[in-house]
C-alpha cells in the first residue's frame, strides 16, 4: 500500500504532494514501483493534527483519484478517511478500498456505505482522536486490549452487513501508543493475526523508529524495512509504506526465505531498457 498524502501537514511528506498533478504523478510512480494499492488521504492523522472539514478533504482527494483513473492506471485505490461523504465520492470515482482510522466509529453512515458498496475496509485501533490520542497511551496489556478492540470492531462491521472477507485490521502503530507499546505489538503481531483477518502494518518512517535510531524522518527507510520483514514473519500481509521499491525488495527476499521451493523451477529473466 503506497502512501499519497494530499495534505500540508502530514508528518513525513506534508505539502510535498498537495498539488493534484504532483500527487497523481507520485501515485503513478508508486504503482510502477510495485504498489498494489494506493492510499490517498486528505486529512493528516499525525499526533496533534486538527480535523479537516469534509468539503476541504474532498477538494484535496477527488482530483487525485480522478487523475489516477483518467490515465487508465488500474492499480487499486484506497481512500484514507473516516467520513462517509468523502468515502462515497471517492468510491464513485473509482476507489475500491476504505481505510478508516476510526474503525467505522467516526461516522455513523460509514459502515452502511461500505456494506452497500461491498468494498474492502481496514479497521484500525486508535484511542481518542489524532489531536489528543497520545495522552491516552495507557495500557495494562497493549496487545490484549488492541486485540479485544479489533475483535469487537470486526463483529460490529459484520453486524452492519460487511462481508467478513472484506475486512482487514490494523493495530494502529503510533496511534495512542508509545515506543514500548509499538514494539510489543510488533513482537506479538501473530496474536492479532489469530483474529483471522488480514493484518495491515503501518510503520513507515514513524517517530518511534527515530527514537530508536536517532534518524530524521526521511532517513528511516532502513528501520522501516526491518519492521516490514518482522511483520511478514509474524503474519502481516498488507504494508502501508512511503517507499515502495525498497519495501517490495525487502519483502520479496523475506518471503523467499520463509517459503520453501525457492528458486522457482522456471528461471526468472530480467530485461533492461534504456
Amino acid at each position: 500500500m503506497g502512501v499519497v498524502n494530499v495534505t500540508p501537514d502530514s508528518f513525513s511528506d506534508g505539502g510535498a504532494f498537495d498539488d493534484a498533478g504532483a500527487a497523481v504523478a507520485h501515485a503513478l510512480r508508486l504503482a510502477r514501483e510495485g504498489a498494489d494499492l494506493i492510499d490517498v488521504g486528505g486529512e493528516s492523522t499525525r499526533p496533534g493534527a486538527a480535523a479537516v472539514p469534509a468539503r476541504e478533504e474532498l477538494e484535496r482527494v477527488l482530483p487525485v483519484i480522478a487523475g489516477i483513473r483518467d490515465v487508465g492506471e488500474r492499480v487499486r485505490i484506497s481512500i484514507d478517511t473516516s467520513k462517509a461523504a468523502v468515502a462515497e465520492r471517492a468510491l464513485d470515482l473509482g476507489a475500491d478500498y476504505v481505510n478508516d482510522v476510526t474503525a467505522l466509529r467516526g461516522d455513523p453512515d460509514m459502515a452502511a456505505l461500505v456494506a452497500e458498496r461491498d468494498v474492502d475496509v481496514c479497521l484500525m485501533h486508535m484511542r481518542g482522536t489524532p489531536r489528543d490520542m497520545q495522552a491516552q497511551a495507557r495500557y495494562e496489556d497493549v496487545v490484549g486490549e488492541v486485540k479485544a478492540f479489533l475483535a469487537e470492531r470486526i463483529g460490529a462491521a459484520e453486524a452492519a452487513g460487511i462481508a467478513s472477507e472484506r475486512i482487514e485490521i490494523d493495530p494502529g502503530i503510533g496511534f495512542a501508543k508509545d515506543v514500548g507499546h509499538n514494539l510489543e505489538l510488533l513482537r506479538r503481531l501473530d496474536e492479532l493475526c489469530a483474529l483471522g483477518r488480514p493484518l495491515v502494518l503501518g510503520t513507515s518512517r514513524k517517530s518511534f523508529l527515530g527514537r530508536i535510531t536517532g534518524r530524521e524522518t526521511a532517513e528511516r527507510v532502513p528501520a522501516t524495512l526491518a519492521t516490514l520483514v518482522l511483520g511478514l514473519e509474524r503474519g502481516a500481509r498488507t504494508f502501508r509504506v512511503h517507499d515502495v521499491a525498497p519495501a517490495r525488495d525487502a519483502l520479496a527476499v523475506a518471503a523467499a526465505t520463509l517459503a520453501p521451493g525457492w528458486p522457482p523451477t522456471t528461471p526468472r529473466t530480467t530485461t533492461t531498457t534504456t
